[in-house]
């Protein structure tokens, strides 16, 4: 395993490059800010950086999954040469059939290594889990509670291995507070949006990397009326999840019966016991492939 260390400076002077990578989430989904246009918690972060001027630079794109991190949003920030990046995905892959957790770990342990042998501040943070914030029953969320676990255990050990700014975003008041989320119930809302930024910021400034004023969790524009959230909803928003859930349908449904069947044979820590196994075994091919004689 490689040491941990911290990459960058100690304290981001002058004009600072910071470069967001990821999904719906960073690219600002449920924070609208007029003609269609998303902001989020990456550039509400920005603007409190301070230390000189910040160009900041969203790459994020919603459905993307941690391949397309890797394969189309990485090569365009190294080019960039950030001082400061965020690198939050995964859901999405839990939302596929073809997740597998150890191509997950393969992506991100080469996303994050790029980017910190660069010299970038590397910001990352887990997810609470889809299932839970649709509301899905028991049998549907906790197959996919058990992919995002698995997605986060990986996200904190990578983290720790590249010395990142670690943000521990899946459990919490922000979380089970409604009032931060937007009626997808998938996407924070504008006071989400701030919460996460307010956060980023807070342990950024612990390690005095932001000197700037802390974003304000109070929102700028007003909340979506209750009808007009369902309109959003029962059109756009039950589009996005059909696009984003359409093929886990089948693969879903058969891992439900399976949860089911093991709930009545009284075996459901079995599941818990192969999701930890095939997590260590992710974990534990990425250090085998850093060896010097690996293949």
């Amino acid at each position: 395993m490689r040491p941990v260390r911290f990459g960058g400076s100690s304290r981001l002077d002058g004009a600072t490059d910071f470069v967001a990578l990821g999904d719906s989430l960073t690219e600002g989904v449920g924070d609208p800010v007029g003609d269609g246009a998303w902001r989020g918690w990456a550039a509400l972060l920005a603007a409190g950086l301070g230390g000189g001027p910040v160009r900041f630079t969203n790459l994020a794109v919603s459905g993307s999954q941690t391949r397309d991190v890797l394969e189309r949003q990485l090569p365009a920030a190294l080019e960039l040469r950030p001082g400061l990046v965020s690198v939050v995905v995964g859901v999405n892959d839990t939302l596929r059939c073809t997740f597998d957790i150890q191509a997950v770990a393969a992506r991100l342990d080469q996303v994050y290594a790029a980017l910190t042998e660069q010299g970038a501040v590397l910001l990352t943070a887990c997810l609470p889990d889809p299932g839970t914030m649709l509301g899905l029953p028991g049998a549907l969320a906790h197959p996919l509670a058990r992919r995002q676990r698995a997605v986060n255990t990986v996200v904190h050990a990578l983290s720790d291995r590249y010395g990142a700014l670690h943000l521990h975003a899946c459990a919490g008041d922000w979380v089970t507070d409604r009032a931060l989320w937007s009626a997808d119930r998938l996407h924070p809302g504008e006071r989400g949006h701030r919460q996460l930024a307010l956060r980023f910021h807070t342990l950024l400034a612990e390690h005095g990397l932001a000197t700037g004023p802390a974003p304000s969790p109070e929102p700028e524009f007003p909340g979506p009326t209750r009808s007009a959230s369902l309109r959003w909803l029962a059109t756009a928003g039950t589009g996005w999840v059909a696009r984003r859930c359409t093929d886990l349908l089948p693969q879903l449904l058969t891992l439900a019966a399976d949860e089911l069947r093991h709930r009545a044979r009284g075996t459901s820590a079995r599941l818990d016991l192969r999701t930890s196994a095939a997590v260590s075994a992710a974990l534990a091919a990425l250090s085998v492939s850093e060896q010097p004689d690996a293949a």
